[in-house]
């Protein structure tokens, strides 16, 4: 993803306002793999039920878990039945912001 796309720069805000992004763009996950200067947590659903219901359900059920990991940095993909906790290599912990 270029340095000027919009994706680009909803992870750079993500990362100044300490947000985590929730996505069904799977280009977050590229930026988080590449990002040199700071992380930002991403939630990336891959659903093929998108209703706002069922999306809304599935987070409530991740959040549950993955607060902490979260809080601390990760990729989390949520699919219909399961989801799957990526936590950042200990070395990135350094690199917030």
């Amino acid at each position: 993803m270029r340095r000027g796309s919009s994706g680009y720069r909803i992870f750079r805000k993500a990362i100044q306002e300490g947000r985590v992004v929730l996505a069904f763009d799977l280009d977050f996950c590229e930026i988080v793999a590449f990002a040199k200067k700071g992380w930002t947590s991403v939630v990336v659903f891959r659903l093929h039920n998108t209703r706002t219901a069922h999306v809304i359900e599935r987070l409530r059920t991740v959040l549950g878990g993955a607060c902490e990991a979260l809080e601390k940095g990760a990729v989390i993909s949520v699919e219909e039945t399961r989801h799957q906790v990526r936590r950042f290599p200990i070395g990135r912990m350094d690199n917030r912001g």
